[in-house]
Parts: C-alpha cells; structure tokens; sequence
C-alpha cells in the first residue's frame, strides 16, 4: 500500500508505504508524527494527517499494487 501527496502544480510524492499491517515506511520529510497510517486488511488502509496547516493542501492518494 503507498500513500501520495501532490501538492498544486506539482507532481505525486511518496510519503509512505506499508509492506505489512505494522510495518510503515516513511519518505525522508515526513513521519508518523504527521500522516498517521493504519491498515486494518489488505483492502484496507487509512491515512490521518495530524495538526493540518494550509501547507498540507494538496490532493492525496492511495495505491495498492496486487501481489
């Protein structure tokens, strides 16, 4: 499961991805402290983002790849 962020006129950047339900791995800049990942199945993942300031306007995805 990945987790993007891509900011206005700006292209996709990776914050996390999850290879397990415990097991998070965050991108250089960000942490759990501020996007929150809880994945409670395979088909599920849900990601809060924490003390939300106007520089976390941006839109935000989720990708899964089907291993």
């Amino acid at each position: 499961m990945f987790w993007y962020q891509q900011p206005p006129g700006n292209g996709l950047k990776l914050i996390v991805s999850s290879s397990t339900w415990s097991h998070n791995s965050y991108e250089d800049g960000y942490s759990e402290a501020k996007f929150e990942v809880t994945r409670q199945n395979t088909d599920y993942s849900l990601m809060t983002i924490k003390n939300v300031t106007a520089h976390d306007a941006a839109m935000y995805f989720c990708a899964a790849n089907d291993r």
